[in-house]
């Protein structure tokens, strides 16, 4: 709403420049919706909602600069099955840009758990960078985030991730993950640090997104219980 209104002023403002310019302009902003039902909320391999199904959706803004660096900010939201939280929103943004076929996106990302107990120290920031490169075949991508104060208050965390996006025939996708996560007090998050991966094979149609995720850590069982099991966890996703 606010990206439209913008460009609608913009463009009553500057209409004797004519109609490119005001084209021009409404290529500069855009504003986009998703929504997804999944058959569990999976965060770097580990259940946020002990295998329940929920609900999941945001916002997303975008500002071409028409240069080498462009805008983005959004905010998305999923059911969660925490002490005193049942809902977690994020709030993000950042830059993005390519260099010699190199994409990048430099950001961060605020997680806060409405309703949650402020003792509890669930909400946390984390800075955020990414690199991809697409061979055509396939294309990789490697992230790495950071928060000085982790989810439950403990400490430093870092997050390794990398992955491989491949296209197969009759529209198909298959993607894979691994990620490493270190936490400075695991006994204050509950889990040793650990390695997640996942297998994904995703198909568009008539409009809608579809996916099947095979997902594991090598936490053992024994340790989180639920938490850490290995999921099949299924999505079905529009974007508007």
């Amino acid at each position: 709403m606010t990206a439209a209104c913008i460009t609608a002023a913009s463009g009553a403002a500057l209409a004797e420049e004519g109609a490119p310019a005001e084209m021009e302009m409404e290529k500069a902003y855009s504003l986009s919706a998703n929504v997804a039902f999944v058959s569990d909320y999976m965060f770097r391999g580990l259940s946020q909602l002990d295998g329940e199904p929920t609900l999941q959706g945001g916002f997303d803004f975008g500002y071409d600069a028409d240069g080498p660096v462009d805008l983005y900010l959004g905010v998305w939201g999923s059911g969660v099955d925490f002490q005193d939280a049942t809902t977690e929103f994020d709030i993000y943004g950042g830059l993005t840009g390519e260099i010699q076929g190199v994409s990048w996106d430099l950001g961060f990302i605020w997680y806060t758990y409405p309703g949650a107990d402020s003792a509890l120290n669930y909400d946390f920031v984390e800075g955020a960078l990414g690199l991809g490169y697409d061979f055509g075949p396939y294309a990789v991508s490697v992230g790495f985030n950071y928060s000085p104060e982790y989810f439950g208050d403990s400490g430093d965390s870092v997050y390794w991730s990398g992955g491989v996006d491949v296209p197969l025939p009759e529209g198909f996708g298959l993607g894979l993950h691994v990620g490493y996560q270190s936490i400075d007090d695991n006994a204050a998050f509950g889990q040793p640090d650990y390695t997640d991966w996942s297998v994904t094979v995703s198909k568009e149609f008539e409009g809608f997104g579809f996916s099947v995720a095979y997902i594991d850590t090598d936490i053992s069982d024994g340790t989180c219980g639920d938490v850490c099991d290995t999921k099949v966890v299924g999505t079905i996703s529009k974007e508007f």
